[in-house]
């Protein structure tokens, strides 16, 4: 069944537009890569389905339900999360305290924090550290793990492997296979096009705001892929 439908999804910042016309669909269970360079639009969408921004024009349904004109703690309380880019945590929390923030939707399901830690076994080590005092690799565990302690029915992660070693970005990869499992969709922003494509079962490439390509790994072709990133 679908899960979200978006139509012609226009927004931007303030008078400057960074999407024109955006459609996705993404079925319940399916996990979904946004690919494309810098400025394509990918982390303006994400923002724009979770309510930090807000669309000018088109619609965005989610488990059956308008949302476009929610506002952003509303939509958390529906089921979306968000892993945000940069990971943006709180510096003066532990890492429990970290995780745990992410419970205040106080949305039900099966995501606890004896269930966060089974997932990650070295933040539950570390869960009195200052989230900050990590390596990068597992501050990026605390920022899934306090996503899924709002037990969301949609993740949205934008750019998880930034700056972290291919072990690593392998290690979170996955460990998002087994969120998917549990029966969570996801939306993937990755500048890695194979890593993101290889995790997914469909993909969208957006360019200056558009989508301009659509596939699965099964189907993908690197040539068009090349074409629709560049534009050449």
């Amino acid at each position: 069944m679908t899960l979200l439908e978006i139509e012609n999804l226009k927004a931007g910042y303030g008078p400057i537009n960074a999407l024109f016309g955006v459609d996705l669909t993404l079925d319940e269970g399916e996990t979904l890569a946004l690919i494309g360079a810098n400025g394509a639009g990918k982390s303006t969408l994400l923002r724009t389905i979770t309510g930090l921004n807000n669309p000018t024009e088109g619609t965005i349904n989610f488990a059956g339900k308008c949302i476009d004109q929610l506002a952003a703690h509303e939509i958390a309380t529906l089921g979306i999360a968000l892993v945000p880019e940069g990971r943006r945590l709180f510096p003066s929390l532990s890492v429990e305290e970290n995780i745990m923030m992410g419970s205040c939707t106080q949305r039900k399901g099966p995501w606890t924090l004896e269930k966060i830690y089974q997932l990650f076994p070295i933040l539950k080590e570390r869960r009195e550290n200052l989230a900050t005092m990590l390596s990068g690799g597992q501050q990026q565990m605390v920022a899934v793990g306090r996503a899924l302690m709002a037990n969301p029915k949609l993740l949205l992660c934008d750019e998880l492997s930034l700056g972290l070693a291919p072990i690593i970005v392998q290690d979170i990869y996955n460990t998002l296979q087994a969120v998917s499992q549990a029966g969570v969709s996801l939306i993937i922003v990755e500048q890695d096009i194979n890593q993101a494509i290889k995790a997914s079962d469909s993909f969208l490439c957006m360019r200056e705001g558009e989508i301009v390509l659509s596939g699965t790994k099964n189907t993908m072709n690197r040539e068009e892929i090349a074409q629709a990133y560049f534009g050449t």
